[in-house]
C-alpha cells in the first residue's frame, strides 16, 4: 500500500467537492531489507504537528503532503501525514484542513462531521460498517466511522472539529491485517490529542 495509492482515499474523506490533483511524489531512497535478526516491528514515537496543534503516536516519522483545494468555501489547504510500517499492509494517517474564519464560526460541528462522513463513503464507494459520536480528550465534538471499500480495504476514521479545523485520524488496512492489528489501531486512535491554542 503506497502513498500514491492512499492519496485518493485520503482526499475522498475531505469535506468538499471537486477533484484533487496529486503532485508527483519524490522517489524515496531505498532502505536496506531487514535481515532475520532485525525486528520488523515499528518503533512508536510521539509525533507533534509542525504547528504544534496535535500530538499522536506514530510508527516512525510520517511523510507529509500538502494539497491545495478549491471549494465552495474558498481555497483550502489539506495537510496529510502518513506512516507505513514495513512488512505490514497498513497506513496510519492524520489529515486536517482549516476552514475560512467565517465558515468556521457559522457551521454546526455535527453538520461538518456528517458531510465528511457522506463524502468519505461516496467517493471511496465504501459501505459503512459502524459509526458513533465521540469527543476528543479535551471535549471537541467528533465521530468515529468504520467502512470497507470495494477492494476490501478497511478504514477506521475518527473525525474531530476543533477551533476552526477538521481533523481526521485514520488507519487503512486489509481485512487480514485488520484482525491482527485491531488493538494497535485502537491504541493509535486513542493517542490523538488536540493541543488547544494559547
Amino acid at each position: 500500500m503506497t502513498l500514491r495509492c492512499l492519496l485518493p482515499l485520503i482526499a475522498a474523506t475531505f469535506l468538499c467537492s471537486g477533484s484533487v490533483s496529486v503532485a508527483r511524489q519524490p522517489k524515496r531512497p531505498s532502505q536496506p531489507k531487514p535481515t532475520a535478526t532485525q525486528p520488523v516491528q515499528p518503533q512508536w514515537k510521539l509525533f507533534t504537528a509542525p504547528d504544534g496543534r496535535f500530538t499522536i503516536l506514530m510508527p516512525g516519522m510520517p511523510q507529509r503532503e500538502t494539497q491545495t483545494q478549491k471549494t465552495y468555501m474558498g481555497v483550502i489547504n489539506l495537510e496529510i501525514f502518513v506512516a507505513q510500517p514495513p512488512k505490514q499492509q497498513v497506513a496510519y494517517l492524520v489529515t486536517y484542513n482549516d476552514f475560512p474564519h467565517s465558515y468556521g464560526q457559522m457551521a454546526n460541528p455535527q453538520e461538518i462531521l456528517n458531510k465528511a462522513q457522506l463524502m468519505a463513503l461516496k467517493t471511496t464507494k465504501s459501505n459503512l460498517v459502524r459509526q458513533r459520536n465521540i469527543r476528543s480528550s479535551n471535549g471537541h465534538p467528533g465521530k468515529e466511522i468504520e467502512y470497507v471499500n470495494s477492494g476490501g480495504k478497511i478504514t477506521k476514521n475518527r473525525m474531530y472539529v476543533a477551533e476552526g479545523r477538521l481533523y481526521q485520524v485514520m488507519a487503512i488496512t486489509t481485512r487480514k491485517q485488520h484482525k491482527t492489528l485491531a488493538r494497535t489501531i485502537t491504541g493509535y486512535l486513542n493517542s490523538f490529542t488536540v493541543v488547544l491554542k494559547k
